[in-house]
């Protein structure tokens, strides 16, 4: 089956063209500067053909109508006919606790998704965008929605609940509902496989370490718990996000330095993290390039994000009882040997030890023939998920 796979943004629309059967991606590119001077697309076709226009791109719908065009180009593109198409999946962030699990898109879905927009009032109404672009554009395909935060809907309360009054959990379901959810499952079965070794009877912590960094912990094939909270603020140290702080600091600064809330939350979300410390870069690769040149900022900045990883990785393993198996994934989970290397430093009393040559050479098992605990370097694949998903719910609904 092809289907397009869509992960819409307020300006922009990542899209993938896959082949379930072979797990082929055919094509993959993204529209940027929607709805600005400036529009652009850029693809990749699988056999390298790489092709960028300009365009006056307005909106979502004329945004999926370029992509089509593309991907039907007698030059450029991969198919034919725009009926090779056989199915749309969409990366939606938050389902809520409504949704345990990918679904068929329908109308009461989308009511659903836009009741959830408080939850996720940057990503949702973009998701909710594309889904209804699609529906203009190719109005007989079926569309899925494949949640961010599915994998992580079934932790058990000790671990979602926060400490505060019950009552406004229950009247404005704050609660902890973790994300990347399909980049941990993808790499937690990819080292189940590896391992040789069933899934639901490991004990697995995943890092997805990118601009946006996230733990979890997945015992016997759940995940029992995860760093992000009710939003992805919470947990490590990231790009530009602060990770954990004391809940008193924010209207420590609001007091005294005259903040909005809109200030506030900007200076969280956006000035923050690796950016905000270092006061070098968001980007991990210039922080290293950084180090080099013995920054001290950058210094504290690698320390931190190192330690967090560190940190959890600690907490995980004593939540679960133990750990089989421990996968690094993400842009700097994949290409960072150095903070690999930090993160598993002087652990060999979980059973962690790495094999610097391997480390360096980013082979897909890191660890040292003598460690305990299995050390992986994994690509993750979250739009093969999302394409197998949605391959699963369409295939049901033609039988």
């Amino acid at each position: 089956m092809k289907v397009l796979v869509l992960n819409c943004g307020s300006s922009s629309i990542k899209y993938q063209l896959i082949e379930t059967e072979k797990k082929l991606k055919l094509a993959k590119g993204i529209v940027e500067r929607i709805g600005m001077a400036g529009a652009v697309l850029s693809q990749k076709r699988f056999d390298g053909d790489n092709l960028k226009i300009a365009g006056e791109i307005l909106d979502h719908t004329m945004a999926i109508e370029y992509v089509l065009s593309v991907l039907l180009s007698k030059t450029h593109g991969v198919i034919s006919f725009k009926e090779e198409i056989e199915a749309v999946g969409h990366r939606v962030v938050h389902g809520g606790e409504t949704f345990s699990d990918s679904i068929l898109i329908t109308d009461d879905v989308i009511n659903v998704l836009r009741d959830n927009i408080e939850l996720a009032p940057l990503h949702n109404p973009p998701n909710i965008k594309g889904i209804q672009a699609v529906k203009r554009i190719l109005p007989d395909v079926p569309q899925c929605a494949v949640f961010d935060t599915a994998f992580h809907s079934n932790m058990p309360h000790k671990a979602f609940l926060y400490g505060l009054p019950y009552d406004l959990y229950k009247r404005y379901k704050i609660r902890r509902y973790g994300f990347h959810g399909t980049s941990h499952w993808y790499v937690s079965n990819k080292a189940a496989e590896l391992m040789g070794k069933n899934f639901f009877d490991l004990k697995i912590i995943t890092a997805h370490l990118g601009n946006g960094c996230s733990m979890a912990a997945i015992k016997d094939g759940k995940s029992i718990d995860t760093t992000m909270g009710f939003t992805p603020l919470e947990g490590l140290l990231m790009g530009t996000r602060c990770g954990d702080i004391d809940p008193s600091i924010i209207t420590f600064l609001m007091s005294k330095e005259g903040l909005t809330l809109f200030e506030a939350n900007t200076l969280l979300n956006k000035h923050s993290g690796l950016m905000g410390v270092s006061g070098v870069s968001s980007d991990m690769r210039e922080i290293l390039s950084a180090l080099e040149d013995n920054d001290k900022k950058a210094k504290f900045a690698f320390d931190i994000f190192c330690y967090r990883i560190k940190k959890y990785l600690g907490a995980y393993s004593a939540a679960m009882g133990g750990l089989d198996a421990f996968v690094f994934t993400g842009g700097i989970g994949e290409n960072s040997s150095k903070v690999r290397n930090e993160v598993c430093s002087d652990l060999e009393f979980l059973g962690i030890e790495i094999d610097i040559q391997k480390n360096n050479s980013q082979s897909e098992i890191i660890s040292a023939d003598s460690s305990k605990v299995k050390v992986f370097c994994l690509p993750t694949n979250e739009e093969l998920v999302i394409a197998t998903d949605t391959e699963k719910i369409v295939s049901g609904i033609k039988k």
